[in-house]
């Protein structure tokens, strides 16, 4: 079992910046990759970047490659989202999760069918 404790919302005006912070407690070693992810409201969850915790890679959705940088920190088993030059497109929930399922080919690492446990979600709200 893992926990994911998210932090890090909150309301931001467009161009400004946010980041998020993700910190992992449990069987920290059975994760593989740990995740981001948001939802809108009558949207589906969208898989926003992940990243390898063995070797750091990183995957980032097209709307956001560029804007958002995914970290870690594995001593302190958290993973961070620095949000730079936010669009009210950005509004959502966000979601950290992590996967212990195995090794993902790209085209997986940003699905969420991959991973096994969710936070609980921190709102980001951007304002024009």
């Amino acid at each position: 079992q893992v926990q994911l404790v998210e932090s890090g919302g909150g309301s931001v005006q467009a161009g400004g910046s946010l980041r998020l912070s993700c910190a992992a407690s449990g069987d920290t070693n059975s994760i593989e990759y740990m995740g981001w992810f948001r939802q809108a409201p009558g949207k589906e969850r969208e898989g926003v970047a992940a990243i390898d915790i063995g070797d750091g890679k990183t995957y980032y959705d097209g709307s956001v490659k560029g804007r958002f940088t995914i970290s870690r920190d594995n001593a302190k088993n958290t993973v961070y989202l620095e949000m730079d030059s936010l669009d009210p497109e950005d509004t959502a929930m966000y979601y950290c999760a992590v996967s212990t399922l195995g090794r993902l080919s790209a085209s997986r690492a940003l699905g969420a069918g991959w991973y096994n446990y969710w936070g609980q979600g921190t709102q980001v709200t951007v304002s024009s």
